[in-house]
């Protein structure tokens, strides 16, 4: 395994992995902290692979099983399926069979890629093995020959939140029918598949870069590839543009030790950090032996080894992400009572863009809150009091903007439709400010809460500057901001938010923020069966989360209470 590393002008090299027609380097890229990055994205959906999930292994154990034998014990094995939309199972693995044992810890575990943007439904059967059949492999049985001895359902989400990833359920008949009769417990434990949490944290920097422009210097990136066996390379980094210089430094960047597959890998950096010595570029020739040697020279002027703790690490340990909703009462959604409109409420039940976009996001956000109590706005409405407010309470209520669950957003957004008037015009500003002040309060007496807020919108923003002003000043705290965009407007201001573009927002007063915490996705595109609206919009939280947490060396709260034991 060796490391390559290739720098290049943005101009030359746009049509390489990582180039500027891809979904440009986040902010969380940026940071050095996320372990998303353009390059890598390209690389496996190139490949049509899907690169956002973390492999995990269950490990099942059962107590107080059913007896089924009659001159010794039941005999158990366990089988995991995945529930799908549309109803099917899919079985995803089988344990062993434990012989004469009602209280089973199979060793043989179930390996599943958790997805955090989508909700992952499984479904667990306990069988009791026919003695005849202990001789065949366990994929060869034929589960219609064995005794059932219990079931349990839950969503994958359930397990990975809960304190050690361990989740307890009731096992019953496989009519879903609650009897009193008791078939046991089983319990399943998640661990995710990571060789390593180290980590290296480098920072490069070039000198004497060629000038491959004509009126002003090149604009360098460097891009880390990983060799493998077959001598082809692998893009595991690229950092962001640096303008104009032909003398680089770019931001710090941190990799883990699975990326880079072993520390000899980065044996060569360790070293040019050590020896405080430049390795020389080399210009690859065509002709074998022929490569130019340049007199750019690369620096490493950073290598820290660390750990680096994952997502899941942080969720596990009792972390949560709030979730919040905000959604537009501007006048240009139309009447509600008129089948046009946006917010028009079908009686046959079918859910309007809204309706969906507020389901199908917090289906997802609330197995990592745990009151299940969220904040809910509406903006550009004339409320009761006959006022346009661009930041009112959607429940109605003077005294409190929380709802509970999914079901109270839904309720108090058909109420509120009854209520509050449509107006306008589209600001986003009070909306976002007021969920800043609830993150950054947050801050004084519980770092282990992230605010998520779901901003739905059909309009043009009116307060474009002042919106950017908000997201610089929240991009400081534990905040980010998931827009769905409703209707045929022309969404351009919410790309611009979006800053997917590689450009992090600027405020009126030339501020930089500290990171992208926007994310936007037209509904229409969802709707033309383009992109899944949750999947879109949740696939940079993870990262975005992470970037917050590792900016600010906050870790895991298992690992703070050993840090302070020590």
């Amino acid at each position: 395994m060796g490391l390559c590393l290739s720098g290049s002008d943005v101009r030359g090299g746009k049509q390489a992995i990582g180039g500027a027609h891809l979904r440009p380097t986040s902010t969380a890229d940026q940071n050095n902290v996320s372990g998303q990055n353009d390059a890598v994205d390209f690389f496996f959906k190139s490949r049509g692979l899907h690169a956002l999930f973390t492999q995990i292994e269950l490990s099942l154990s059962a107590s107080k099983l059913r007896d089924l034998d009659i001159a010794s014990k039941s005999d158990p094995m366990a089988v995991v399926y995945a529930k799908k939309r549309d109803g099917r199972l899919e079985e995803i693995g089988r344990t062993e069979v434990i012989m004469n044992n009602l209280n089973p810890a199979w060793i043989g575990k179930i390996s599943i890629a958790f997805q955090f943007e989508i909700v992952q439904p499984l479904l667990f059967r306990v069988y009791d093995v026919d003695t005849k059949y202990h001789n065949i492999p366990v994929k060869m049985l034929k589960l219609e020959d064995q005794d059932f001895l219990g079931e349990a359902s839950c969503v994958l989400s359930e397990i990975v939140t809960k304190q050690n990833r361990t989740l307890t359920l009731k096992l019953h008949n496989n009519y879903g029918l609650r009897v009193s009769r008791n078939f046991g417990t089983l319990s399943v434990h998640a661990e995710e598949t990571v060789a390593s949490k180290s980590a290296v944290e480098i920072a490069f920097r070039c000198s004497h870069l060629q000038n491959v422009d004509l009126f002003s210097k090149s604009d360098p990136f460097l891009r880390i590839s990983r060799i493998v066996e077959s001598g082809n390379s692998v893009p595991i980094y690229k950092t962001e543009v640096i303008n104009n210089n032909l003398n680089p430094i770019w931001r710090p960047i941190t990799l883990s030790m699975q990326q880079f597959v072993s520390k000899k890998s980065v044996g060569d950096l360790e070293k040019l950090h050590q020896e405080r010595t430049g390795a020389t570029f080399m210009l690859p020739s065509t002709q074998r032996g022929h490569d130019k040697v340049l007199k750019s020279q690369l620096f490493v002027e950073k290598f820290v080894e660390k750990e680096q703790y994952s997502f899941l690490d942080y969720i596990s340990s009792g972390f949560e992400l709030n979730f919040m909703v905000a959604v537009d009462f501007t006048a240009s959604n139309g009447n509600p009572r008129n089948p046009n409109s946006l917010h028009y409420i079908d009686p046959s039940g079918r859910l309007n863009s809204y309706q969906q976009a507020i389901t199908e996001i917090g289906e997802v956000i609330q197995f990592y809150d745990s009151d299940r109590r969220f904040p809910a706005w509406g903006f550009g409405g004339k409320t009761f009091d006959g006022t346009v407010s661009h930041c009112f309470n959607l429940n109605g209520r003077a005294g409190g903007f929380e709802v509970d669950g999914v079901e109270g957003i839904m309720a108090a957004y058909a109420s509120a439709l009854n209520n509050v008037a449509l107006a306008g015009p589209t600001l986003f500003g009070q909306v976002i400010n007021t969920a800043a002040r609830i993150a950054g309060q947050s801050l004084s007496y519980d770092r282990s809460k992230y605010f998520v807020l779901l901003i739905i919108t059909d309009g043009v923003l009116t307060d474009l500057q002042e919106t950017k002003d908000a997201l610089v000043r929240a991009s400081d705290l534990p905040l980010s901001i998931l827009i769905v965009g409703v209707g045929g407007a022309d969404f351009t201001q919410m790309e611009i938010l979006d800053a997917d573009n590689g450009r992090r927002l600027e405020s009126s007063t030339d501020r930089v923020a500290t990171r992208d915490i926007v994310q936007f996705v037209p509904m229409r595109e969802v709707h033309s069966g383009q992109i899944s609206v949750v999947q879109a919009l949740l696939e940079e939280l993870p990262g975005q989360f992470l970037t917050y947490m590792r900016c600010r060396d906050i870790k895991p709260l298992n690992v703070q209470m050993a840090q302070t034991c020590a």
